[in-house]
């Protein structure tokens, strides 16, 4: 499989979920700001939204969007258990948490990141999060991961995404159990490795969620 990536995007949490899958692949790294790969090519000839995460299963399929890759790449490794068994009420609750990610969180973080968007339209978005990380702590608050007892592709996801906080000045402390669940995640293999590669080569910040 290959992985199209670019540092600070949603691209982090399939990489994470990668890692700990244990499945070969190339990681192929996106300047975002040109649109092209590291031998010139130009990146929308491969995905033409041009966006990450992007990736090219091992039989050359395309697929994009960032919840639809984890999963896909969980499945690839069922005896990892980075994602319930389809079909059961566990893998749907695993849709309710990813979609919570997806529709929630990025939106509001985009406004923070974004030069244009007036104090109002930022404080708005604020706001927004804190509401959403409450709900977050108090899920977590009864459980140690995000969908359950196991460590998920959800959990890649949110760590992803969380770590978007401290980019934005955004005050995060009240939520002690979220705080201490992103120190944790942070501590995991796999997780401490696609951070190396992460800071090793920032390039871009944009994504499909």
């Amino acid at each position: 499989m290959k992985l199209y990536y670019s540092p600070v995007t949603c691209a982090l949490s399939p990489y994470i979920v990668m890692l700990e899958s244990g499945l070969e692949h190339e990681l192929a790294v996106v300047d975002l700001k040109t649109l092209t790969l590291p031998d010139g090519t130009d990146f929308r000839a491969i995905n033409p939204l041009g966006y990450v995460p992007f990736l090219e299963t091992a039989e050359g399929q395309p697929l994009a969007e960032g919840v639809a890759i984890i999963q896909y790449i969980a499945d690839q490794a069922p005896e990892k258990h980075l994602a319930p068994a389809n079909g059961t009420f566990e893998r749907y609750q695993l849709h309710s948490r990813l979609n919570f990610i997806a529709t929630e969180l990025p939106k509001n973080y985009d406004y923070l990141f974004s030069s244009t968007a007036s104090p109002e339209t930022k404080d708005k978005a604020a706001r927004a999060l804190r509401k959403h990380y409450a709900f977050i702590e108090n899920i977590l608050s009864g459980q140690p991961y995000f969908n359950g007892e196991q460590f998920s592709v959800a959990d890649a996801y949110l760590f992803t995404v969380t770590r978007w906080a401290t980019l934005v000045d955004l005050d995060l402390s009240e939520f002690v159990t979220v705080q201490a669940y992103i120190a944790r995640l942070a501590e995991r293999p796999a997780v401490r490795a696609a951070l190396e590669v992460e800071l090793s080569s920032r390039v871009g910040a944009t994504c499909g969620a």
